[in-house]
C-alpha cells in the first residue's frame, strides 16, 4: 500500500466511485458480499488499491495546501518540482484565530484592528520526497487542500 487504506467513512462518500472500480475489476454486488465474508483479505487488498488509486488521483491534482494554528499560518503552493511557502505569525495579544473559518479580507481585518505585530516570511524548498508522497505525509500532519486565495492575498503583500 503506497498510502493508507481509506475510512469506512470515506469510502461512504465515495461509494458510487467505489462501486464503479469493483464493477471494472469484474466484481459484481454479489461477489462483493461474498468476498466481504469468505475472504477477507481479497476485500482488503481491494479497498487497499482503491484507496491507493484516490490518493494518487487527489495528490495529483493538489496545487496549493495550509496549515492553521491559532497564531499563525503556512500556506504552501505545491508546485512541480518545488514547494512555495508564504507564513503568517501573530505576536503578541489578538484576537485573531487563524483556525476559523474566515476570508483572506477578513484575516487582514482581524489583524488590522488588533495591533499585534505581524511577521510575514517566505521560503522555498525542493521535494525531499515523491512529490505526492510529501503532500501525503503534510496532509496527514494536519494540512488541508486550499483554494490558493489566501496564499496569493498573501503573496500581494509582498
Amino acid at each position: 500500500m503506497k498510502y493508507r487504506r481509506l475510512t469506512n467513512q470515506e469510502l461512504k462518500e465515495i461509494e458510487t466511485a467505489f462501486v464503479r472500480f469493483l464493477a471494472s475489476n469484474s466484481v459484481t454486488a454479489d461477489d462483493w458480499v461474498k468476498i466481504k465474508t469468505t475472504d477477507t483479505q481479497k476485500a482488503e487488498n481491494l479497498i487497499a488499491l482503491f484507496s491507493d488509486i484516490v490518493f494518487d488521483s487527489t495528490l495529483e491534482k493538489v496545487e496549493y495546501l495550509e496549515f492553521k494554528t491559532k497564531n499563525d499560518i503556512k500556506l504552501f503552493h505545491c508546485l512541480k518540482d518545488k514547494m512555495v511557502l508564504r507564513g503568517m505569525f501573530i505576536e503578541g495579544e489578538s484576537l485573531v484565530d487563524f483556525t476559523k473559518d474566515q476570508t483572506a479580507e477578513e484575516i487582514m481585518r482581524s489583524i488590522q484592528s488588533c495591533g499585534a505585530s505581524v511577521k510575514i516570511f517566505k521560503a522555498e524548498k525542493e521535494y525531499k520526497k515523491e512529490r505526492k508522497r510529501e503532500l501525503f505525509e503534510m496532509m496527514e500532519g494536519g494540512c488541508l487542500i486550499s483554494n490558493g486565495m489566501l496564499f496569493k492575498t498573501l503573496e500581494g503583500l509582498e
